[in-house]
Formats: structure tokens, sequence, C-alpha cells
């Protein structure tokens, strides 16, 4: 749990080293898996959900939107705009993604009336920033601009994809 707990804060603080290590570390998947649990269940209280279904079913969708987000970013970042020194594996896109999803388990603080929901908002594009460093880590990417570039296009594709999938369920 020591190691877990180092590893999320490390990615929240934006170290490179720490995504690294998760990326070599196959044995991390759980604890990348139990982070975007955590921080997907912390997304849906902080929205102000009460009820149990709604918790579950709010979980489950932000746990769905990430791994089409993770996904959509792993086939851009290695088939469509990959870098020259590319190489990279689901697993270590997964592993490195999943870490960078530890600040939101802050997001538990959107609940705070008055002050909760820029805390919800500050925490989100905080996760952004923290996804990208994971991306650029795990592709190794030389920029951070091709990272942005690779996140912005894999959120903008899940982003119509969700308001189609909204449209069509109505």
């Amino acid at each position: 749990m020591n190691v877990l707990f180092h590893r999320m804060i490390g990615a929240a603080r934006l170290d490179a080293e720490t995504y690294e290590q998760v990326e070599a570390d196959k044995s991390s998947a759980a604890g990348a898996v139990f982070v975007v649990v955590v921080a997907s269940v912390a997304a849906a209280f902080g929205t102000g959900l009460r009820s149990g279904t709604d918790i579950v079913g709010a979980s489950l969708a932000a746990l769905a939107t990430w791994m089409l987000w993770v996904l959509l970013t792993y086939i851009i970042g290695t088939h469509i705009l990959p870098g020259n020194a590319t190489h990279s594996s689901i697993g270590e896109v997964l592993r490195t993604t999943g870490f960078s999803a530890s600040p939101g388990v802050l997001r538990i603080f959107g609940l705070i009336p008055w002050i909760g929901v820029p805390i919800f908002i500050a925490v989100t594009f905080w996760m952004l920033f923290t996804f990208i460093v994971a991306i650029r880590q795990a592709l190794d990417y030389a920029t951070t601009r091709r990272a942005l570039a690779v996140c912005l296009l894999g959120w903008l594709i899940h982003g119509l994809l969700f308001l189609v999938l909204v449209r069509t369920a109505v």
C-alpha cells in the first residue's frame, strides 16, 4: 500500500520518473485500476449524487469513458501520431494513465458548498495535465506538445462519440 500511495503522489506531482516506474512495472496494473475506480467513485460523490444507484451508475460511466479515452489515445498515439521513439503496449498506457487519475480522488470535495464546483473543475484540469504527462512517458515522446495533441484529439473524439451515444439513447 505504501508503494501505491507514493506512486499516486508522484503521479499527481507530474513526476516523470514515477510514470516511468509504473510503465515498466507490470505488477502495478492492479494499483492503476484501483486508482481509477476510487477516482471514479469520488467523482460520482463529488457531483452531489446521493443514492446508491446513481453513484454506481455514475462511477461506471466515469470508468467506461476513461477506458474509451485511453483506448483512443493509445490508437492515435501509436498508429496515427507516433513519435520517432514511440514503442508502447496498451498495458503500459493503461498503467500510466491509471495512475494519472490520482488527483481525481480529490473530486469528492465537489460536495463542499460554494467552493466544491471550482475544486471539482480544478482537479479535472489537473487530471488532464497528469494524463498528458502519462502519455508522454508511456509513448516515449520527446515533447509534451505531441502528447497534448494526442490527448486532446482522443478527448475530442471521445466527447463526440459520447454525445452521439447520449442523443441516440434519448
